[in-house]
């Protein structure tokens, strides 16, 4: 049975976008809530959020680009929101097959053909959104004509290892080793115990997620991110706590102490209330670990993911072959994260000469860009468009 609109109450939204639910079980067994805007027949432009979004992050960038010309659509992405189809399964007996990026592709596929279309004129994507929407333009160019990354640079396909030895030593053991010891955020979300931290966190679910996105936001005063050098775990230990954080720390109790003290209402005026309410009321109802599965699955050194990581094998040494362009906010760390990352876009190796469009930080955000600097969102996406 799939689910339709009448199931939910409805969601909070401008003039001219609607929800609407788009069939897609007989192929990759997902019924899609999506957000759209504008007259199907124009040319599509797809939406894909990252985490802990939804499709609604992208409420305020829908209605301007539509005055533009375009069909715009966000789905709500396996493991999301009023998204069904994807496997309800506790930690343990969940099969990350259905995270792969093969497969998070196929996704993005599926709902393109439903829609009536067969070419994506651009495939716009956000934090996790981002790597989605790169992998889809990397994997069917002659698909996604097009695609924008906002808040995390790409990074190309690992090639296969061309040993079974081990090396020994990694960045996690390296991040424990330090003083105090540390854990990387993407190692910690792959664990068992993120879901159950990220559903019951003691301070209430809306402190914590309000928390966590002041935090990330350029209305956090103590956000001044720049380049790091290398990937290794003192030059990591320099990122805030949301990424490298310590190692006896939860999600919850990270946020709960690097908010004390600041003033929680700096955020309302891009993330009000009634738009908190939203994505606590879509959290209580599904939980995390779907969602949370994506950094399992895509994570370097998790245990369980090798099937999942090595699907990307087949695409290593390929090239975006496409026209790209990176969007973020100038305080937002995620820019950083993975050093020399940003800089790869000029790396012929990565990206297809002459196929850069440049890269534009945002000022007065961090990494919600979309959210907190919307209309500078729209300006750089149209100017993209021009390019086109």
């Amino acid at each position: 049975m799939t689910t339709t609109p009448s199931a939910f109450s409805p969601l909070p939204l401008p003039d001219g976008v609607t929800e609407d639910y788009i069939d897609c079980t007989p192929s990759c067994g997902l019924n899609f809530h999506i957000l759209k805007a504008g007259k199907p027949g124009n040319p599509l432009v797809l939406f894909t959020h990252g985490y802990p979004e939804l499709a609604y992050s992208w409420r305020k960038i829908l209605p301007a680009v539509v005055e533009a010309g375009y069909f715009c659509v966000a789905p709500d992405q396996r493991g999301y929101g009023r998204t069904t189809g994807w496997p309800r399964k506790d930690f343990e007996e969940t099969d990350l097959a259905n995270y792969a990026l093969t497969n998070l592709v196929r996704d993005l596929v599926c709902l393109v053909y439903k829609l009536g279309y067969t070419q994506v004129h651009c495939i716009i994507g956000h934090d996790f959104g981002a790597v989605s929407s790169a992998m889809a333009a990397l994997i069917r160019p002659d698909m996604f004509l097009s695609t924008i990354h906002m808040s995390h640079p790409y990074h190309p396909p690992s090639n296969p290892p061309q040993s079974s030895v081990k090396s020994g030593k990694n960045i996690h053991t390296d991040l424990i080793g330090l003083s105090p010891p540390r854990k990387h955020y993407k190692w910690y979300n792959s664990s068992a115990a993120a879901a159950k931290d990220w559903d019951s966190p003691p301070q209430g679910l809306e402190a914590f997620l309000r928390g966590y996105f002041h935090l990330k936001s350029a209305d956090w005063d103590k956000e001044e991110p720049y380049p790091l050098e290398t990937w290794t775990a003192d030059q990591l230990a320099k990122m805030p706590e949301y990424y490298i954080m310590r190692r006896d720390q939860t999600m919850p109790t990270m946020v709960e102490e690097n908010m004390e003290g600041e003033d929680t209402s700096k955020t309302e005026k891009w993330l009000s209330k009634n738009e908190m309410e939203v994505y606590c009321a879509e959290w209580k109802r599904t939980g995390f670990q779907g969602a949370l599965n994506w950094y399992r699955a895509q994570t370097v050194g998790v245990e369980d993911n090798k099937n999942a990581a090595a699907d990307m094998w087949l695409f290593s040494g390929k090239k975006i072959e496409v026209p790209v362009a990176f969007i973020s906010g100038v305080k937002d760390w995620g820019n950083y994260q993975q050093p020399g990352a940003l800089q790869g876009y000029e790396n012929e190796d990565w990206v297809k000469k002459g196929m850069f469009r440049g890269a534009t930080l945002v000022e007065g955000a961090g990494h919600w860009v979309q959210q907190e600097q919307p209309e500078a969102v729209v300006r750089e996406i149209l100017t993209f468009f021009k390019t086109l």
